[in-house]
């Protein structure tokens, strides 16, 4: 299998079908809203050399690498606004919390060598209808939510479809004590060997999955394995070994892929590389911002080093994945690289348009809080699905 080069520059029946939510990707809350509707910072970006660009290589049907390309203008528009879905999370719906521009909404990405086809609600759920997946924007309910919404389940009952979105952000297990602001009162407790139950207790039971990674392997946290702890990140304690990001993202999807290609059940599993943030000028908490309107063009951008660690990780476990299924138990697993394509759009986050209407009643040059690590819905990661739905397409069992 061939994939672009890693080497960036320093400077992310009634089976239901079951949806990762890994991290903080809202890439299936942007699929459930596809099927219920029909000026420059100073600091610029490190350049990409010549290598960034190539891709990954899917064996499609017309073995065309819908990953590598660019974004194109597209007047049409997007297939859904904050009007005509209603279930578009607070912080990701731009257009109703104010965000004055609207050219990032005017964009879809064009892959090199072929053409990837908008997501086609109906289209989807004929292909789907008596298999696990399928979608009718009059017939959908909301079957289950958890207290914070953080767990969600929507039922399409004429096409006997489920589509659920689990919080897993480690898939391993966790203690976290943070708000929804990402204020933390206290230390992650982070098992690297044992999984979240919240998703393995229902893994017999689904028939696709998305696994997404992992900022929140960046966050203050004290590392457990065999329940014993074995040293923390970012402790800043000389008494405790701080240990590298690398070594717990490994290990989480080490055990994660472990448990994927050991199981009887053999769902198609998608994994879902990083997706860079666009932060200039600073971090979340110290003062970074997102203010460009526009997308990158092919070689304008590279991506930062924490990117690239994290991006080789996981493509070598991915690789590790796949061939311990193919001795194992011949688990499908597919590699969803939105990296590259994800990089060029910087125009696409909330920055402070994450609060409904940020500066009433405040100065002009107020301080607020910028997102941009989240995307805005509708935005970019909606050509994610037009994506999935190619790649779903293509699987022989479907065809």
């Amino acid at each position: 299998m061939k994939r672009f080069n890693a080497n960036f520059p320093n400077s992310s029946f009634s089976v239901s079908p079951m949806f990762l939510k890994f991290g903080c990707c809202f890439l299936l809350l942007g699929l459930a809203y596809r099927l219920f509707s029909t000026s420059i910072a100073p600091l610029s970006p490190p350049a990409a050399s010549d290598d960034e660009q190539k891709h990954v290589s899917l064996n499609l049907a017309e073995s065309s690498d819908i990953f590598l390309g660019r974004w194109v203008q597209d007047f049409n528009g997007p297939r859904y606004t904050n009007a005509t879905c209603s279930i578009i999370e607070s912080p990701q719906n731009c257009i109703k919390n104010g965000r004055p521009d609207s050219n990032y909404l005017y964009w879809r990405w064009q892959p090199n060598d072929c053409d990837v086809p908008n997501f086609d609600a109906k289209k989807f759920l004929s292909r789907m209808k008596g298999k696990s997946m399928a979608l009718l924007v009059e017939d959908v309910i909301e079957v289950y939510h958890d207290e914070s919404y953080k767990n969600r389940r929507w039922s399409f009952p004429s096409y006997n479809f489920t589509v659920s979105l689990v919080w897993a952000p480690f898939l391993t297990k966790a203690r976290i004590f943070e708000d929804d602001n990402g204020v933390s009162s206290g230390a992650i407790q982070l098992h690297l060997d044992q999984l979240d139950s919240i998703w393995t207790e229902q893994y017999q039971n689904l028939d696709y999955i998305i696994i997404a990674g992992g900022k929140w392997f960046l966050k203050f946290a004290i590392y457990y394995e065999n329940s014993e702890p074995i040293g923390c990140h970012r402790c800043h304690n000389s008494e405790t070994t701080e240990i590298p990001v690398n070594y717990a993202y490994r290990k989480s999807l080490n055990s994660t892929f472990k448990f994927l290609t050991e199981s009887k059940h053999k769902p198609l599993i998608f994994f879902r590389t990083t997706t860079p943030d666009h932060f200039e000028n600073g971090e979340w908490n110290s003062g970074g911002y997102c203010n460009r309107t526009l997308p990158f063009n092919p070689g304008e951008v590279g991506i930062q080093q924490v990117d690239r660690m994290m991006r080789d990780v996981e493509l070598q476990e991915f690789d590790m994945a796949v061939s311990a299924a193919r001795q194992k138990n011949g688990v499908e697993l597919r590699l969803l690289d939105t990296t590259w394509l994800s990089s060029l759009r910087p125009d696409g986050h909330p920055g402070v348009y994450r609060q409904f209407h940020p500066y009433d009643g405040k100065d002009a040059n107020a301080k607020i809080q910028n997102d941009c690590l989240h995307w805005c819905l509708p935005g970019p990661i909606d050509a994610w699905n037009d994506l999935i739905m190619e790649m779903l397409f293509h699987v022989s069992d479907l065809d």
